[in-house]
């Protein structure tokens, strides 16, 4: 059986230093004879016991595990952070979620090239792990395949219905009710957020069995794609097909139309080029618009529409939606399994059309994110315009601006924000935040507060469950001299999300003018890496990537 990267372990052509190598590896318990026949496969698990989103990964990295040995390989496991976005939502902690990204494909980097692992099953739920992930697995080209954690049984309509075993109407408590809500299960948040969004693009971007990103994280079937994971990896490795004969230009075209189609978080204008990059290709934003021209958005998953991620998985799931995608498809693109996505496609079946309507009956007729581009965001900016009322598309209105996220939260407590205004949020980029904070705690004050008539426009970023007129990723962003950065209280901003502009009233004279006498705002940074990724970091338009 082919052995591409671990056969340097056992070989003895270095004696005596190799007898140290087969000594650790002895101690590990594997039988020497048996493992230098077998392919070593690295099984990189986010289990964490923090997080509902990640707790149940244990079992499923044992399925995997037993798929693995079943095919003659031997599996051998460890693990990465799992970062929360919502449980960093209101603290600092909130600035180091997205710079784990990069961190997390630098630790599963480093590890695979040191210990020398023939292939390789990474398994996560979350947002930025799976992206770190898929970043690692392209650097590396290895033959590797994706596991995802599945989404969990939240109620995000507060139905009068049963959901997960549990009914949340039965409680009083606020704080009870919520969490029956929203994890009365493990798994990822049930709405179409970043996390349940890069589940779904793995199996548009083929590195995922067909059919296994919308298995909810309660499922048996779950527990079956990831046995039947680990059989497949030790196929791969016989077969030679490795990460990049995967990951094409095609494949993350057909990820970006399969996000529009879906609705996917404006994450994923982060995620996209980042990979795209580790590619050596490029997936600009306005490749967006091109497909958001032509693709709708066909699902109504929260927070676009009444349904749920399990309503998607029960209507047949990515292959589904992929086959109403019709001709826009590539269907050339290899996946994990050996069969083209077109093949998939073919075999593929619409369960629902309520769920998984056909481009006359689409939720939306564009696609579900859309870059805005202006003298107010030269290099792009992004909106889930899915989720923006009709009336609300276009909007002009006085700048309020503020220099930090803990600033609007103190205006919406003290009540002085009018409706009509767009409230500008900067310094709160890859470099000025520190780390590109999403502003879930803003939007939610603002509807808490009965905002109807009110923009928000940011250089940080937002949470995949948002809705209504928030823009963000402007680039360039205030901490590099963007033109957000001289924007004062009063300026006329206009958003035409249908024409794809966000521009500011002022001359480019005046602009040049106010940055004359311009200086920075500079937040404090802790010791450590975020200071190294601070000097590193790229703009958010092309993917917030360290170079």
């Amino acid at each position: 059986m082919k052995k591409p990267q671990s056969s340097p372990i056992f070989d003895d052509s270095d004696f005596p230093i190799s007898i140290v190598r087969k000594s650790i590896f002895q101690g590990t318990g594997a039988d020497l004879t048996e493992a230098g026949k077998k392919p070593l496969i690295a099984i990189a698990n986010s289990l964490t016991e923090i997080n509902p989103g990640h707790m149940h990964l244990g079992p499923i990295a044992q399925r995997v595990k037993d798929g693995v040995n079943m095919a003659g390989g031997l599996p051998f496991e460890f693990n990465i952070p799992a970062p929360c976005d919502g449980m960093t939502e209101g603290h600092p902690g909130m600035r180091f979620v997205l710079a784990q990204r990069d961190l997390i494909a630098d630790i599963i980097e480093t590890h695979i090239r040191s210990m020398r692992y023939d292939g390789i099953v990474f398994i996560a739920s979350c947002d930025k792990i799976i992206p770190g992930m898929i970043m690692a697995a392209a650097r590396l080209d290895l033959p590797a395949i994706f596991v995802t954690g599945g989404p969990n049984a939240w109620d995000i309509r507060f139905k009068a219905s049963m959901r997960g075993g549990v009914d949340h109407k039965c409680y009083s408590d606020l704080l009870d009710k919520l969490a029956t809500a929203t994890a009365a299960t493990c798994g990822s948040c049930e709405v179409m957020g970043t996390a349940n969004t890069m589940q779904s693009l793995t199996e548009a971007l083929g590195i995922s069995l067909a059919g296994s990103a919308t298995v909810p994280a309660f499922h048996s079937a779950k527990l079956l794609y990831a046995r039947h994971a680990g059989q497949r990896i030790v196929g791969l490795i016989e077969e030679g097909l490795s990460i990049k004969k995967i990951l094409t230009q095609q494949s993350l075209e057909n990820a970006l139309m399969v996000s529009l189609a879906i609705g996917g978080s404006t994450n994923v204008a982060l995620h996209l080029p980042a990979i795209a990059y580790e590619l050596s290709l490029e997936l600009p934003l306005s490749r967006f618009n091109d497909y958001s021209r032509i693709i709708p958005t066909l699902c109504g998953i929260s927070p676009n529409g009444p349904h749920g991620m399990i309503d998607l998985f029960v209507a047949g799931g990515i292959p589904a939606v992929m086959k109403r995608l019709g001709d826009h498809l590539h269907r050339d693109p290899l996946t994990v399994s050996g069969m083209r996505i077109g093949d998939i496609v073919d075999q593929a079946e619409v369960k629902n059309p309520d769920v998984i309507p056909d481009k006359e009956h689409a939720f939306h007729p564009e696609g579900g994110t859309a870059a805005l581009f202006g003298n107010l965001a030269p290099e792009g900016a992004v909106v889930k315009q899915s989720a923006v009322a009709e009336n609300m598309r276009k909007f002009t209105g006085p700048a309020r601006v503020f220099d930090a996220e803990s600033d609007v939260l103190k205006a919406i407590r003290e009540k002085t924000l009018r409706e009509g205004e767009v409230i500008v949020i900067r310094y709160e980029g890859p470099r000025g935040g520190p780390g590109m904070p999403e502003t879930l705690a803003v939007t939610m004050g603002l509807d808490l507060a009965g905002f109807t008539n009110l923009a928000l426009i940011t250089d940080g970023r937002f949470s995949g469950a948002t809705a209504g007129p928030c823009i963000g990723h402007v680039s360039p962003e205030a901490a590099c001299g963007g033109p957000i950065a001289v924007i004062r209280d009063g300026d006329i901003i206009r958003i035409d999300i249908t024409a794809r502009t966000l521009d500011v009233d002022l001359t480019p004279e005046e602009i040049s003018r106010r940055f004359a006498n311009w200086k920075p705002v500079t937040k404090p940074i802790p010791p450590g890496y975020m200071r190294r990724y601070v000097n590193a970091v790229s703009s958010a338009a092309l993917g917030a990537v360290l170079k």
